[in-house]
Parts: C-alpha cells; sequence; structure tokens
C-alpha cells in the first residue's frame, strides 16, 4: 500500500460524505486506502460511514470505536485523540496523508502530486499545500489558507514559531516516529506535535496550490475557544514539545512562553483580574533573561504596580505611536 489517507470524524453527518468522496475522486497511479476512525458519533456520521465502506470495500476500512469508550476520553478532556491514534496505527501505507471529516480536497491530483514530490526529495519529512479556509456561515470570504509568501522549504525551527501547516493538506512517510508520547492524548492539539515528531527527522515542502478547503464552523473544537483558552493551551504545547525535544530550541520556545505569559497577563488585566495578572506577569518574568524584551517587562510591571504612571505612558504612546507586541500566533486550525 501507497498511501493511507487517515480521516477521523465525529458528528459530521452534514460533511462526511463531501469529505470521503474527496478522496475516492483522487487519480492516482498507485494504490491507497482510506482509514476512518469514527468516534461513537451521535447523529448518522457512522451510518454514512458503513454505507461507504458497504460500496467501496477495497479502499474503505472503518474503525468504529465504542460508545462507552468514546464519552469517557471526552469525559476526561482527551477529546477525539484516542480515535486518532487507533487510527493512525491502523494505517499500512507507506506514507499517511491527513483529512478531517468535516474538510474536503478539491484536486484529483492532490495524492500523486504530493507522492511525487516526497519520492523525489528524500531528505523531506513533510510535504503539504495551499487550502482555501471558508466559513460555513459566509461570515467571511473565503481566502487562502497560506499567505503568498509563504516558504517553500521550512524547517522544525519555524513550525515551533507557528504551525503553518493544515491538517487536510499534509502527508509524510510512515514511520519517522515510533511512539506517542503519554502527553499527546491530553495535549491541546492533535495536529501540531504530529508535524513536530516528523520535522525533527527532515525539511518540510510545501506546494503552492490550493488542493483542499478548509471548514470553519461553530462546532470546530478551536474556533469555539477564547483568546484566554486558546492561549493557555499554547502554554501547555509549549512546555510538552520543550521536555520532548530535550530542550535542544529552549530560547526559541521560551521566547514564545514569554508571549504567551505576557498576553494572559494583559488579558487579566483588562478583565479587572489584578492577582491573576500578577500570577501570569510573574510567570513571564522567569521565561526568558531579565534583559530580553525590556521594554515589554517595564510595561507590564507598570501597568499591574504603577497604574497611574501606566495610564500616562498610554496617553503619550496614542500621541506619538509605538509598535506593539502581536498576540503569540496560534495554531491555524479552528481559528
Amino acid at each position: 500500500m501507497k498511501v493511507s489517507v487517515l480521516m477521523t470524524t465525529y458528528n459530521h453527518e452534514r460533511y462526511i460524505a463531501q469529505a470521503i468522496e474527496s478522496v475516492l475522486r483522487q487519480q492516482v497511479i498507485f494504490p491507497y486506502e482510506l482509514i476512518i476512525g469514527e468516534d461513537a458519533s451521535t447523529d448518522r456520521t457512522r451510518e454514512i460511514v458503513l454505507e461507504y465502506q458497504k460500496r467501496y470495500p477495497n479502499v474503505i476500512r472503518a474503525l468504529l470505536r465504542d460508545r462507552e469508550a468514546s464519552d469517557r476520553d471526552r469525559a476526561r478532556g482527551l477529546g477525539g485523540k484516542t480515535n486518532f491514534v487507533d487510527a493512525f496505527k491502523a494505517c499500512s501505507g507507506d506514507y499517511i496523508a491527513l483529512l478531517d471529516g468535516d474538510d474536503y480536497w478539491t484536486a484529483p491530483h492532490k495524492l500523486q502530486a504530493q507522492i511525487e514530490f516526497l519520492t523525489n526529495h528524500p531528505d523531506f519529512a513533510i510535504c503539504f499545500h495551499n487550502v482555501e479556509r471558508f466559513y460555513e456561515d459566509g461570515a467571511q470570504p473565503p481566502s487562502n489558507g497560506c499567505p503568498p509568501n509563504q516558504k517553500a522549504i521550512s524547517t522544525i525551527q519555524d513550525l515551533l514559531a507557528l504551525n503553518f501547516i493544515h491538517s487536510s493538506s499534509c502527508m509524510f512517510p510512515r514511520g519517522l516516529f515510533k511512539e506517542f508520547p503519554d502527553w499527546f492524548l491530553t495535549a491541546p492539539f492533535g495536529d501540531w506535535p504530529i508535524y513536530v515528531f516528523n520535522a525533527q527527522h527532515g525539511k518540510i515542502g510545501y506546494i503552492d496550490e490550493v488542493m483542499g478547503a478548509y471548514r470553519i464552523h461553530s462546532q470546530g473544537e478551536w474556533s469555539s475557544k477564547s483568546n484566554k483558552q486558546r492561549t493557555l493551551e499554547l502554554v501547555e504545547f509549549y512546555k510538552h514539545i520543550n521536555r520532548h525535544l530535550e530542550f535542544r530550541y529552549d530560547p526559541q520556545i521560551g521566547d514564545k512562553l514569554f508571549m504567551c505569559w505576557y498576553w494572559l497577563a494583559v488579558m487579566a488585566a483588562g478583565d479587572q483580574d489584578l492577582e491573576g495578572a500578577r500570577v501570569y506577569a510573574r510567570n513571564c518574568f522567569v521565561a526568558l533573561p531579565f534583559y530580553k524584551h525590556l521594554g515589554f517587562r517595564i510595561k507590564l510591571l507598570a501597568r499591574l504596580y504603577m497604574p497611574a504612571i501606566f495610564k500616562i505612558g498610554k496617553k503619550l504612546q496614542a500621541l506619538g505611536g509605538s509598535a506593539h507586541l502581536k498576540i503569540p500566533p496560534t495554531s491555524p486550525r479552528r481559528t
């Protein structure tokens, strides 16, 4: 088997048929399989998956999770991670392509193009492409998931700075990493760690072509969270991945943690939670050597401990203008 398409789904009754059809339309010169991890949905998702498996038994293999086990995992805050790991381990292809059950591919040559890229570039560990991001409710116009200046070749350092890979665009060789670490099941993200695990073993290649569609909707796990929740989950991710990488990228990750703690303190202060803001600020101050981001440290100290001086500074800033530290970039998923 050349490629295993790994699809996980939960309560995707409205979307799952479109996702499966986009896989079946692939025009390839090699065998591929579609592994669908169905996580005991409470709607008709499982019924639809089984209908497709019956029609395409040589291509589709459905892994059906037990309802009790699925509910237990979700109650523990694991989401669909166990479902993903089970489906991942069931893949037998030389390469694995990811596709969420609420997204779909738009180009019938997507798999062929990525296989050709990875075959011709054996020193690459990941290949991804552009996608169209669209809001199901039409709240915003569609846009490309990757910017015009997206790098053709990226490294693990780029990936630690920002998750620029949409899961529905990703393909990688199977077997670059052997086991999932214990913390993976409770990690806030499922796709970003996978990319980092693989990126330790090679470069990341980008195909500048829109070959998939990424759906943003109210049921998405990421889009339903507040900025504070997202930033706290970034903190958790960076702590886990820093230990996993044996602190080889500690200065870069420390900088990211500084920005997370800084914005958590700012958000708490904005919500009049001065005690919480000071807790976040203390974490911020120990995240990096004191001389780094000194201006922002002073600004934070003034805001939390010398509010009168901070207000004067803000007025002067408004008169003269200044650069602002941006909110730490988050995973593109479910934004």
